[in-house]
Formats: C-alpha cells, structure tokens, sequence
C-alpha cells in the first residue's frame, strides 16, 4: 500500500477520540452496570487521557452520606479499582482494536465528591493518527 493510502486511510485523532469514548461507555455499562453521562477522551503521544463524569451509582453516594466519608470514599475506590482491574483484558482488547498499539499500563482513580473518574492509558508506541 503507498503511503498516501495508507494515510488516507488512517484515522483523525478526533475519530480515535470518538471511538474511545463509546468503547469505555459501553465497558462501563455492560461490566459496570450503569454508564457516565458524559465521556470524553485526549490522545498525547502514547497516551489516552479518559475523563467521566457521573459515574456514582446511587448506591455509592448513598455510602458516602450514610457512614463516614474516609470509609465510604475507601470502599468505593476499592470496590471501583477491583472492577476495573478484572475488566482489563476487555479494555485492552477494545483500545487495542480502535488504535493498533499494544496497551501497557492503566492508571485511574474516582472522586466520590464529584462522581468524576479519570483513566490513563498508556501505550508502547505513539498512537498513529491522520491530523
């Protein structure tokens, strides 16, 4: 294939952007139960910045009022983090499919106040993209 082909063919870092986007949405409903309500995804080099916004079940925020903050912000996160970590292979997977680069480290952590989770991605190589 000629390079300008294989440009063309090439998708924008919007297009990726997007399409992280709805591949972390729908892990969250369908391995998490409930999706956030706002989703957007930042590709920096080799990395994927994901930021979502009211992720809480009403579960959660009820934790949080009900017993001490520090216990409840605890056990959320904790409960969050085992969930993500037994999720992984799906995530990878699924990053792997939209970027063609090969996943090496996930980083994340969720505000119990805000109800926002931030997840990092980082990757072997540079993400390709057409600008």
């Amino acid at each position: 294939m000629l390079l300008a082909e294989t440009t063309k063919s090439m998708k924008t870092k919007g297009e990726l952007e997007s399409e992280i986007s709805q591949a972390i949405i729908r892990f969250e409903k369908d391995h998490l139960g409930r999706g956030p309500l706002e989703t957007r995804a930042f590709i920096i080099e080799d990395m994927v910045l994901v930021r979502l916004k009211k992720v809480l079940i009403q579960a959660e925020l009820k934790m949080v009022e009900s017993t001490s903050p520090e216990r409840g912000r605890y056990l959320i996160k904790q409960l969050r983090q085992e969930l993500i970590e037994q999720g992984r292979p799906i995530l990878e997977t699924e990053l792997h499919n939209i970027l063609g680069v090969r996943l090496v480290s996930l980083h994340t952590d969720i505000s119990t106040i805000t109800g926002e989770r931030i997840m990092v991605f980082t990757f072997e190589d540079r993400i390709p993209h057409r600008t």
